[in-house]
């Protein structure tokens, strides 16, 4: 049976609280999921290379810059939401294989049912806790790891540590890339710790954020890039990509980013918090 519709969008109780499912009356085929009223994926089934939230045209990025188009990788995502990266990846690199993993398992049967992934994608998603997933996979799996978890608006602290970064490492293939989407505020003290941490780590790490965010201005996002050898992550298109945004993106790397994090110390599991939360008005 469907979740409970009504005027805004479909409806329904999941594990982590309120999913709705908000169609785009100007635009067929968009949808926006919404969970407890924080904003988690939005996503077009018409088209899913269009990517509305800044944040995955950011991910985006790194997808389509790390190897040549159309050429199929192994993913894993942590955090499904929507699955509206899995599905972009399938388009945009078919025969990709792809597994999802999000703790949710009714939010994962909400979304399925009510907007199917495309047939013949090679995308399978596990109900499961993404530190306990990424800590019994396999390793050298994949070419790509996405983290992009997020609980009541807040990155968990068991997935912001040492030790969790260092097990998702050893999920990488040579030349994998990892990829994380965090939540930040004022002095970026979560965000400088993750790029400390991921340091300790990966041989190189860059930023990618609107500058407003990274002078502390606003609450915003910020995805972090990293792989272990140097050179690997591809800055110049980045930077062309992120300049050229609708909310343009600052790239941060080398000795700007080692000012940037001046301080931070490593994260581990007896240290790490959750991110900060966003503040009440911003959404």
């Amino acid at each position: 049976m469907g979740g409970r519709k009504r005027a805004t969008g479909i409806v329904e109780q999941v594990d982590g609280g309120v999913a709705e499912l908000c169609p785009d009356d100007g635009r067929p085929g968009r949808w926006t999921l919404l969970l407890d009223g924080y904003p988690q994926s939005a996503l077009d089934l018409e088209d899913p290379r269009q990517l509305d939230f800044e944040y995955m045209r950011r991910i985006a990025s790194v997808i389509d810059a790390m190897a040549p188009a159309r050429a199929p990788l192994s993913v894993l995502h942590l955090g499904g939401g929507a699955l509206t990266l899995p599905r972009y990846v399938a388009a945009t690199r078919p025969a990709s294989a792809q597994r999802v993993v999000e703790r949710d398992a009714a939010l994962i049967a909400f979304v399925r049912r009510e907007l199917p992934l495309p047939r013949g994608a090679d995308i399978r998603v596990r109900a499961a806790d993404a530190r306990e997933a990424v800590e019994t996979l396999a390793p050298g799996r994949f070419d790509l790891v996405i983290a992009d978890v997020y609980g009541g608006a807040r990155v968990p602290a068991h997935l912001a540590s040492l030790e969790f970064l260092t097990a998702a490492a050893r999920l990488l293939r040579p030349g994998g890339v990892y990829v994380a989407n965090l939540a930040d505020g004022s002095g970026l003290a979560f965000t400088r710790g993750q790029v400390a941490t991921l340091r300790r780590v990966y041989g190189e790490v860059v930023l990618l954020a609107e500058p407003g965010v990274l002078r502390g201005r606003r609450f915003g996002n910020v995805i972090l890039a990293a792989a272990a050898e140097p050179g690997r992550i591809p800055q110049a298109p980045l930077a062309r990509a992120g300049a050229a945004d609708p909310f343009p993106a600052r790239l941060v790397a080398g000795d700007d980013l080692t000012d940037l994090v001046a301080g931070a110390r490593v994260v581990t599991d007896a240290t790490a918090t959750a991110s900060p939360p966003p503040p009440a008005n911003l959404f």
